[in-house]
């Protein structure tokens, strides 16, 4: 699939999810398959861009290309600012965010609450394509409600502006993440318009990509929550895709190796504090994988300092805990940019 000038190793995207595909997960992600890893979301508001949170989302050193960067918001000026200031600071394509469910994005009328007012997209689309010479592309949900689903309306909006690509989600606002994806609406968008379109939504196995890919005739997959402690989805979609053969599952010593480099590089990334705290999630995440996992999730969740989180974690995989030397953890910082 081709995002102007980008052209896609494979069909494989990393979904943008907030507070979890950060630099750490998404270059396990891209070694593990993904085409592309989309950063985390990004308010287009620049006053909140001096936050701790937003100068860690803003970090792109080191960032495989394509790098593509999401912003949220409701003004098209400040929109086109924001976008504006993503290139110069090293994105190659930005991304618009309709797509986001959550009451705090959506009570500001952001997110997927911007399909509501379709003059309003128009205006906010037509003022990032024209501020940037980068593609511009845009995810959104199938609509508001049930009763409401507009995502081929957008669509045509979107071809005409300019935007490179869409990605669809197959659920409503309303639905947020409940009940199942539908493929029906990504399908009839797919045959609306003449740029790419991306399916997403509950996209977690081999066989479901397929399905989505043969039932939407999308150009691409967006996989979000389907890789949460599962990076190697990407590689085992791809196989059976190229083979239609399923890829052996990833034993202990290969899921003990990528979870120690991921839970190292929160280390280096955030800090210890922060990083260890981060860590928790994604450990409990890839826990779910392992037999007696339970055994260790509570003392996991205690532990305070990078050494002690390391040092439960190798127990659970009935390892001698071994300190990174001060030349690994250099060039793990240097790795990450």
């Amino acid at each position: 699939m081709q995002i102007g000038p980008y052209k896609l190793s494979n069909p494989l995207i990393l979904a943008p999810m907030a507070g979890i595909t950060d630099k750490p997960f998404r270059r396990i992600c891209r070694r593990l398959g993904a085409a592309m890893a989309v950063a985390e979301m990004l308010t287009s508001e620049q006053r909140l861009w001096h936050t701790n949170k937003s100068r860690l989302r803003r970090d792109l050193r080191g960032e495989l290309e394509p790098v593509s960067v999401q912003i949220l918001g409701t003004d098209p000026d400040i929109m086109a600012q924001a976008a504006k200031l993503n290139v110069e600071n090293g994105a190659q394509i930005i991304d618009i965010n309709m797509g986001c469910p959550a009451k705090k994005v959506c009570n500001v009328a952001a997110g997927s609450a911007l399909m509501r007012d379709e003059r309003l997209v128009t205006e906010i689309l037509s003022a990032v394509v024209g501020a940037v010479d980068v593609p511009v592309t845009l995810k959104m949900r199938t609509g508001w409600d049930l009763e409401n689903r507009n995502a081929v309306s957008i669509a045509k909006i979107a071809e005409d502006i300019g935007i490179a690509a869409l990605t669809v989600h197959g659920r409503t606002r309303a639905c947020k993440y409940n009940g199942e994806a539908e493929y029906e609406t990504i399908a009839q968008v797919k045959q609306s318009v003449s740029i790419p379109v991306i399916a997403n939504g509950d996209i977690t196995s081999p066989e479901k990509a397929q399905h989505v890919l043969e039932y939407t005739k999308a150009d691409a997959l967006m996989i979000g929550r389907g890789a949460q402690g599962n990076p190697w989805l990407f590689k085992e979609i791809l196989n059976y895709l190229e083979t239609g053969q399923y890829l052996q599952a990833p034993g202990v010593e290969e899921i003990r190796s990528v979870m120690l480099e991921h839970v190292r590089a929160m280390h280096v990334f955030y800090g210890e504090t922060m990083g260890v705290r981060i860590a928790r999630k994604h450990v409990g995440w890839y826990g779910e994988r392992l037999e007696g996992f339970g055994l260790y999730k509570a003392e996991i969740n205690k532990a305070q300092s990078a050494v002690e989180q390391l040092m439960v974690l190798e127990r659970l995989f009935g390892a001698e805990f071994s300190a990174p030397t001060r030349e690994e953890s250099k060039r793990e910082y240097i790795s990450l940019g």
